[in-house]
């Protein structure tokens, strides 16, 4: 690979970076962000929840626009976002600013993580490839199992303030590496058309359930809210299957899951994210909640 390869990947890496830190940074300076802003636990839980239902629901569609508009282009578009998202959430005043700059942080990573991905593989030729890969993936897991360590040391010595300020930085330097490294101008596109109601489709369904499974245990899971969410998911899933098998150009081609390797995988990613997620959301919360408590310490 030449220097600019290298670089090249080396800057899709920090962008990888930055949007698997802030899925996790986050959740162990909670109680810090709740005295510093003084709101209730469930009001501020939003924060944390318009992040996760953000980035699942317009992951693909941004994906696909991107493929269309010019992955370079938006991808610093995506860089932008996330900046003025961070700079936002580390100066929230109340708990409608913070949660409005998270959204903001969680359209750039909607953006940004799929078209890291897909940049950096696209920058190397195919005997390349098999590292590229392997650098990005560690990359994304070593972010997420680094998140809330270094939220808590920041937070402790620093302030929850600066788990959003950190990011400015590194997304400055990724941005002046992506203006420098890729061509902006004249990028090849997907001619292909925006298939407009499978897009609709599955941001309903990726909506629906990702509500469901976060408010659950708040509103209940036998509640008429929580079962309505199941039912309108499970519709719009079956929906999106039938449209895509009837769509000449689809978002997201079924051929694929006829090969047992992508099925595989695509089943591999899925599990290893959810319980990857449960154990990052579940462990911050244990320790600062129970075994910082005067009971727990006494035992």
């Amino acid at each position: 690979m030449t220097l600019k390869n290298r670089l090249t990947v080396l800057t899709m890496a920090v962008g990888i970076f930055l949007c698997m830190l802030d899925t996790t940074i986050m959740n162990i300076a909670l109680p810090a962000i709740q005295s510093g802003l003084h709101v209730s636990l469930s009001s501020l839980s939003w924060a944390l929840n318009v992040y996760t239902i953000t980035f699942a629901v317009f992951t693909i569609p941004l994906g696909r626009l991107s493929d269309q508009l010019g992955r370079h282009k938006v991808y610093v578009a995506g860089l932008a976002l996330f900046l003025l998202g961070s700079i936002a959430s580390g100066t929230a005043a109340d708990t409608t600013m913070l949660i409005a700059g998270r959204a903001l942080q969680s359209l750039g990573t909607a953006i940004v993580f799929p078209a890291s991905m897909t940049i950096g593989i696209a920058s190397v030729t195919m005997a390349h490839r098999t590292p590229v890969v392997a650098t990005l993936g560690l990359t994304q897991a070593l972010a997420a199992a680094l998140g809330p360590t270094l939220g808590g040391i920041v937070t402790q010595y620093l302030g929850w303030r600066w788990v959003f300020f950190m990011n400015v930085p590194l997304v400055i330097v990724a941005l002046g590496l992506s203006l420098w490294l890729l061509p902006l101008k004249n990028e090849s596109r997907t001619a292909a058309k925006i298939d407009v109601i499978g897009m609709l489709l599955s941001m309903i369904l990726l909506f629906s359930l990702t509500l469901a499974l976060v408010q659950g245990s708040v509103w209940g899971w036998t509640s008429v809210s929580i079962l309505s969410l199941f039912a309108i998911s499970g519709v719009s899933l079956i929906a999106f299957i039938v449209a895509e098998r009837f769509v000449n150009e689809p978002m997201i081609p079924l051929s694929l899951f006829a090969h047992r390797q992508f099925a595989g995988a695509v089943l591999a990613i899925v599990l290893t994210g959810i319980f990857l997620v449960a154990v990052m959301v579940i462990f911050p919360t244990f320790f600062t909640k129970v075994q910082a408590s005067p009971n727990s310490r006494r035992r």
